[in-house]
């Protein structure tokens, strides 16, 4: 059983007892369903789940309630459990069939909320139910799953705690880590480069070690994801479907900015807005956008046009990237530059960890420009602080020259950055240079 950081903030939500249900967000495959039963195990005497998809009769049954006590009375007559006050979770599955679940909510825990917990998910809800988060404060909490990040697969790898609370130590103070303790998280780091976050796939490598079966896995999440484009994103969805499969190709080129004219020969992004929307809302790409200036503010220089589009799991990525990549992070091959993937799994720690625009928009930042050069990333944190960061994979991790002019120039305010390499910790003036795997310990809140 994979220990998953979102069950602990299912726990809190229980804990708070704020009446409020409970919508758990996230793409296809990254365990929302399954945790969901979990939580329900370990909190709930009484589980009561409902799937919009599986019985399409109580979807009926949902949508042409006229008010609470009716649907409560529906919900009791599919139920397989008890509904005991105080003692039951009921949980509605595939959400995104049902747009009237909002509204539906909204009266249930009005009238039911102090006697019964309630939660809500299901796939691509950030397509479908767009607007599900305009519902009255109040009445909904929400827990956003992501493919494992890396502290979680160390925890699949049997990675000790203490070990980690030892590294979160060097990290908070600035100092070395073990040089044994440092190799082993660089291997185990390449190795989920490899293997990625998708709990199936995490799950396919720690009972078996064995590459083709993750891969296996991984090919049909790529496939599903295909599927789901080709029935939920309409008209549109032979360009999604084109925007998607392109995101390693874009990744690999000098720039990784994604090219427009790559698509269909129009150069026009304006064209492809809602495509790239689509990818990023059905949370299987996470988009980065170039600023014009590097300071707090970053979201009032955006500029729309200059984005690069990253794979939600960076194991889908290598998986994309073919099977000499895969050898090659395998084998830690200090000659190659493994440069995209990188910066994929960064994007991934970054966006896992809140430190991006807010929902449900969530995209990262990133600052170029033909005088200073580009920065990889740029973390905002509150109150006013930027971080810029670069993401180095070879023995050159301290020739960043558009780091070096970006820091030099006074009204940018920036007073420190960071570089992330496979280095151990160094600090040099401005620069801190941390171990890749440290991104781990990047918190919006810290």
């Amino acid at each position: 059983m994979l220990r998953r950081k979102a069950l602990e903030a299912m726990k809190e939500w229980k804990r708070l007892k704020t009446s409020q249900a409970l919508l758990v967000t996230g793409a296809r495959q990254v365990g929302k369903t399954y945790l969901i039963r979990q939580f329900a195990r370990e909190c709930y005497r009484h589980f009561v789940e409902l799937n919009l998809i599986e019985q399409p009769d109580f979807r009926d049954a949902l949508a042409s309630a006229p008010d609470a006590a009716t649907l409560f009375l529906r919900i009791t007559a599919f139920a397989k459990d008890d509904l005991v006050p105080g003692e039951t979770l009921v949980f509605i599955d595939e959400a995104q069939e049902c747009p009237e679940i909002v509204t539906a909510l909204k009266f249930l825990v009005d009238r039911y909320g102090k006697d019964f917990d309630f939660v809500i998910s299901g796939s691509l809800l950030g397509v479908e139910l767009k607007d599900i988060r305009s519902m009255p404060v109040g009445y909904l909490s929400e827990v956003e799953m992501f493919p494992l990040d890396f502290e979680e697969f160390c925890w699949a790898q049997g990675v000790a705690d203490a070990v980690i609370a030892e590294v979160r130590a060097a990290f908070e103070r600035i100092r070395s880590v073990d040089e044994f303790v440092h190799a082993r998280l660089l291997q185990t780091l390449h190795v989920y480069l490899v293997v990625g976050g998708m709990p199936d796939a995490v799950q396919a490598y720690v009972e078996s070690n064995d590459l083709r079966r993750v891969q296996r896995i991984q090919n049909d999440i790529i496939n599903l994801y295909r599927r789901d484009i080709s029935k939920y994103a309409g008209n549109r969805a032979r360009v999604v479907r084109r925007v998607f499969d392109l995101v390693p190709a874009e990744l690999n080129t000098q720039s990784k900015r994604f090219i427009a004219s790559h698509i269909e020969g129009t150069p026009r992004f304006d064209r492809y807005d809602n495509d790239f929307s689509w990818l990023v809302d059905a949370g299987v790409a996470l988009s980065t956008q170039n600023v014009a200036e590097p300071r707090y503010p970053l979201e009032l220089s955006t500029n729309a046009s200059y984005f690069k589009l990253f794979m939600s799991d960076v194991g889908l990525l290598a998986r994309a990237c073919g099977m000499e990549v895969v050898r090659d992070l395998l084998f830690s091959r200090e000659d190659v530059n493994y440069g995209s993937i990188y910066e994929n799994y960064v994007a991934q720690e970054l966006v896992a960890h809140g430190l991006c625009s807010p929902s449900p928009d969530r995209h990262l930042y990133y600052f170029r420009s033909r005088k200073m050069g580009e920065l990889d990333f740029l973390a905002e944190w509150p109150g006013g602080r930027v971080l810029p960061i670069e993401v180095k994979s070879g023995k050159t991790y301290k020739r960043h020259s558009a780091l070096t002019r970006v820091l030099g120039v006074e009204n940018y305010g920036l007073d420190h950055a960071c570089v992330l390499c496979e280095r151990n910790v160094e600090h040099d003036g401005k620069v801190t240079y941390l171990p890749i795997y440290m991104t781990m310990f990047m918190l919006r809140e810290s």
